[in-house]
């Protein structure tokens, strides 16, 4: 996909307040701003007391909570702010990096592939497996090239064991 290029107009990561992406993205729309807010369709059930399905709800729900994607003229930065709906603002350093990526995304979510926001997982990254057999293990990301692979180590012996789970069911524990 091609992207114009122009010197005083750049993209920005717009932090929006919670809950405030659609309503952004229609005051960038109706400022005829450039702006992207990946939307994932989510389906909820409900169910009655005796557990019978009495509705189906199909909703839409941005993909990164919080956040916004807008190209913007430098002279008009500030009309981002107008509603009080940005937190801040943050300017898109790499460029054509950054625009490979949203097109990435672009495509996955227009294929329709299930898709859900996750974390990089760093070397060191604490884990616990919350699902399948091992579930409560915790473990260590050994190879952020290969989160799928976590070490469980018994520090004791300055020993590890390696295992391989699917990364849907890593959680990353946060300091306790």
């Amino acid at each position: 996909m091609h992207h114009p290029v122009d010197i005083d107009v750049h993209w920005f990561v717009c932090h929006t307040k919670p809950k405030c992406e659609k309503r952004f993205a229609r005051l960038m729309e109706s400022s005829e701003m450039q702006y992207y807010l990946p939307l994932l369709t989510s389906v909820r059930r409900y169910y009655n007391r005796q557990g019978k399905r009495i509705e189906t709800k199909s909703f839409t729900k941005p993909l990164f909570p919080s956040y916004v994607f807008c190209r913007l003229p430098l002279e008009r930065k500030m009309e981002a702010y107008q509603r009080d709906y940005v937190v801040r603002l943050i300017r898109v350093e790499n460029e054509p990096r950054f625009l490979r990526q949203i097109d990435s995304i672009k495509l996955m979510l227009e294929a329709g592939v299930e898709i859900d926001l996750c974390p990089p997982l760093e070397k060191g990254t604490r884990v616990r497996i919350s699902d399948g057999p091992l579930m409560g293990v915790e473990g260590v990301v050994e190879n952020p090239e290969n989160p799928d692979v976590i070490v469980v180590a018994v520090d004791i012996l300055h020993q590890g064991v390696l295992t391989k789970i699917p990364r849907a069911e890593l959680e990353i524990i946060e300091d306790e």
